[in-house]
Formats: structure tokens, sequence, C-alpha cells
């Protein structure tokens, strides 16, 4: 299975007037950790090549504590589950260093015809490679 993990460290302009993280941070925190994990995974280029791209159908929050500035927070990203249309990125945001659960998110996402935007299957090699990092090829 693949696990990409980031660190990033909480600055003033990421907290709100009570001195947390504001909530729409984590969505940014979130996606620059799968850009990195996209990164370290996936050859972006190609699919681009082949007209393939991902769109993002919903992203579930569980916000377990807060964070405050000077926190550098770690973030492990992985493929969570696979269906025959969409897949599943699991986000889980620690206080670097312990085992204090910040935040876990679930993101749904689509693979798509870049030419049309609609939704196509998840099937053939597309399927093999996500296999592979999930961790379910035999």
């Amino acid at each position: 299975m693949s696990v990409s993990t980031i660190e990033i460290k909480v600055r003033g302009y990421h907290v709100d007037l009570y001195g947390h993280v504001n909530n729409a941070r984590y969505l940014e925190f979130i996606e620059e950790a799968r850009w990195a994990f996209a990164e370290d995974t996936l050859d972006l280029a190609a699919w681009q090549e082949k007209g393939i791209g991902f769109s993002i159908v919903n992203i579930t929050i569980n916000y377990r504590k807060p964070a405050f500035m000077g926190d550098v927070l770690k973030i492990r990203t992985k493929l969570a589950k696979l269906g025959n249309a969409s897949g599943t990125i699991r986000h889980e945001i620690f206080l670097k260093g312990t085992d204090s659960l910040v935040l876990d998110a679930d993101v749904t996402f689509v693979m798509v015809d870049a030419q049309t935007g609609k939704a196509i299957p998840i099937k053939g090699e597309i399927r093999g490679m996500f296999e592979r990092l999930a961790g379910l090829a035999s």
C-alpha cells in the first residue's frame, strides 16, 4: 500500500479569530497532501496525454481537535477504497511527533474524460494501477 506523508507548519495566516486553524484551511492542507500523493505515485503528464483526469465529487471531514499557530502537522494520505466508478482517498492529520489526531477526511473522486468532462469507469490499466496503490493487487 502506498502512503504519502507531508508536513505543514501552521502559520499566522492559517488561524482564525479564535487562534486555531480555520476549517477552510484544512481543505487546502489536504489538497496539498493529495498533490504530493499524486506526484509520488502517478505520472500525471501521461494521464493528461491520455485525456484522463480526476474530479472530486465529495469530501467528508471530521474535525477531531484544534491545531494552533506554530504546530507542525503531519498529513498521511492513501487510497482507501476503489469502486467501479469512484475511489476514496483517506487523509489523516496528526500533530507531529504524537498520535494526536487533529482531522480525518475522505475525499471521493471519479475519473473523467478530459474532453467531455464525464465520468468514466475505473477499469483495465487504470484499475490495475489503483489496485497496486491500495495494496489490493494480487
